[in-house]
């Protein structure tokens, strides 16, 4: 049957629309890979079960699951500037364990460890909090802050390295961090509005801090920040000792890249491993709203004889921790890496 020539292009405008609308349809990378980057997403998210049902870390799963940080602070940010309500947010300090007391506010965590020979701190608050949170909450609690001697500073952020100067400054206290983040501080342009902590203790893996008897090891964990450092140490509860992972850092505000998230993961899964063969029962860290630290820590009044320490969440919780951080940070760099093909 012969074809018009009218027809005929009619026929071939109707082929090259047929095969642009079937190039437009063609699912892309993402979206091949969207249902493994859901899968990933819900198996972070159900980690978050706890006792009776209800979620030991919420927090956690909000602030990589639901709605993940995805750049890092500037070196010439704007220098933080002091909240004249912030006090608003400080909680009244706490009595942890035997041996460690707790600072903070109910989203940012300062870890006291007390020993014969003086304090291990851990994490220092921010540059205008340190003064009351740290040396006023230290006072309440009846220690000396002039017994400060290592400071541990898990990474280079504004409210964990803050009150480093301060505390290195008046009390002499030795100031230990990773050497990527000692290289961030000394970067900042304008994150130090009161000076910088000089340059002191560069962190190194398997570092022990040990001050009365007691020690810190300390491992480099890369990836929240360059020097992330964690940490295991023992503390006790009625004079049981217990296990306490302490995670460095958390949050995905670094350069959202795949090598990056790379970096991270082989972090957060090797401090995983290295918790597990300490049998740590309690994981712990800077802020609070992960680990739930300023909620549980006032349950202790109401805590009866034989209950289990509401921050001992066991093994298997600790776990579950660092599998919310593995699977979310997977979900991420699954979609970074379909975003690149």
């Amino acid at each position: 049957m012969a074809i018009s020539k009218r027809n005929a292009c009619t026929l071939c405008a109707v082929m090259i629309l047929g095969a642009i609308h079937a190039q437009t349809v063609q699912p892309g990378p993402e979206s091949i890979e969207a249902p493994l980057i859901d899968a990933h997403l819900a198996a972070g998210k159900n980690a978050a079960g706890g006792r009776d049902n209800t979620p030991d870390f919420y927090g956690l799963v909000t602030a990589l699951c639901v709605a993940p940080l995805n750049a890092p602070v500037r070196p010439d940010a704007p220098a933080p500037r002091m909240d004249p309500n912030r006090a608003r947010a400080y909680l009244e300090p706490k009595k942890a364990f035997d041996d460690l007391f707790w600072m903070g506010t109910a989203s940012r965590s300062t870890w006291a460890l007390t020993t014969s020979d003086g304090i291990i701190l851990y994490d220092t608050q921010s540059v205008y909090d340190a003064e009351d949170v740290i040396v006023g909450g230290l006072k309440k609690l009846g220690l000396d802050p002039a017994q400060i001697k290592y400071v541990i500073v898990s990474h280079a952020h504004e409210n964990e390295v803050g009150g480093a100067k301060l505390i290195q400054e008046r009390y002499g206290a030795h100031i230990v961090m990773g050497a990527g983040d000692w290289d961030m501080v000394a970067e900042s342009v304008n994150g130090f509005p009161n000076g910088k902590p000089k340059r002191d203790i560069v962190a190194t893996d398997g570092m022990k801090i040990t001050l009365g008897g007691r020690t810190v090891t300390i491992y480099l964990m890369p990836g929240h920040t360059p020097g992330t450092i964690s940490g295991i140490f023992q503390v006790h509860d009625h004079g049981k000792p217990l296990t306490v992972a302490y995670s460095g850092g958390t949050e995905f505000n670094f350069v959202n890249d795949v090598p990056h998230f790379d970096t991270y993961l082989a972090s957060e899964r090797r401090f995983a491993a290295i918790a597990a063969d300490a049998g740590a029962t309690i994981i712990m860290g800077n802020q609070s709203q992960f680990d739930n630290a300023a909620s549980k820590l006032r349950m202790l009044g109401d805590r009866g004889a034989g209950e289990v320490h509401p921050m001992e969440v066991g093994a298997a919780a600790v776990a579950r921790y660092f599998k919310i951080e593995d699977e979310c940070a997977q979900a991420v760099r699954l979609r970074l890496l379909a975003q690149r093909r």
